[in-house]
């Protein structure tokens, strides 16, 4: 009997809880990029491509690539939903689109957007860490949930170039608690750990209005991470904010991650991101 085709764009509320939230009550962009992580999840796995039917057949899910890009974050106590849903698909990687939006209970008030997000997925063998064919999983099922015409508005994640003279600015080690359900450590650490290289001091006079990062290569528990940063342009670039119609001072930052495992002192390219502030 074929299964019956649920709507392709899903639906899921969230709580700004407020020990998520940062000094300035404001959720941490970690823990939104965790919701459109589980909201991506949640999706899947109710359409029959997820990870609870992908992990007894030895694959999963892996994120390419992320960009997030807002115009305000969610305040503590907040309820707020993320509607998601999967824009292209192709044989080893797929595009899947976020809205974050206020939640309204009857429909009647404006609807309020916080902002957007666009990833890329590819799924992997978790025993050979190679790429599967998608369109293999329930013969091409997550065709039938392509959308393309709800709009995304934000650009897609480019590539981040870095120059030679982007400055290490800090080195971690990695333990337990940064590790996933894939056994490599997780995609939203590197986010966390990425905006940990800016002080309480910066964020109190700028606000993050769009993260970009792309996944290079795995790393795991034990591994050490080198942060690299470099400052694109002089921060003089202005960008106009639509609602007071006058420009915004913008920052630009691209960091590069790179890994030394235990037991080598080889240096592995495993993140880059790219980072843009608007002064308040």
């Amino acid at each position: 009997m074929k299964q019956e085709l649920l709507d392709k764009v899903g639906c899921y509320e969230f709580l700004a809880e407020p020990f998520h939230c940062d000094f300035a009550s404001r959720l941490f962009m970690g823990h939104l990029g965790n919701h459109l992580l589980n909201a991506a999840d949640f999706h899947s796995n109710d359409r029959g491509y997820g990870m609870n039917y992908l992990m007894p057949r030895h694959k999963t899910w892996v994120l390419s690539r992320l960009a997030i890009e807002m115009q305000e974050m969610p305040k503590s106590y907040d309820k707020f939903y993320v509607e998601t849903w999967v824009e292209s698909a192709m044989k080893y990687f797929t595009s899947r689109n976020f809205k974050i939006c206020a939640s309204v209970s009857d429909g009647s008030e404006a609807e309020k957007v916080y902002g957007y997000g666009k990833s890329v997925w590819a799924m992997i063998d978790t025993e050979t860490r190679q790429p599967v064919d998608i369109f293999s999983i329930h013969d091409g099922l997550i065709k039938e949930y392509i959308e393309t015409e709800k709009p995304c508005p934000i650009a897609a994640s480019s590539r981040v170039k870095m120059g030679k003279d982007a400055e290490l600015v800090r080195t971690i080690h990695t333990y337990y608690n940064d590790v996933d359900v894939n056994g490599h450590i997780n995609s939203v650490k590197y986010i966390e750990h990425v905006l940990d290289l800016f002080d309480l001091d910066y964020y109190k006079t700028h606000f993050l209005q769009r993260f970009e990062i792309a996944y290079v290569a795995e790393s795991h528990q034990g591994d050490q991470l080198n942060f690299y940063v470099e400052k694109v342009g002089d921060g003089g670039k202005t960008e106009k904010d639509a609602s007071v119609n006058e420009p915004q001072k913008m920052e630009e930052f691209c960091i590069k991650i790179t890994k030394i495992s235990q037991n080598s002192d080889i240096e592995v390219e495993v993140v880059r991101s790219k980072v843009k502030f608007i002064k308040k």
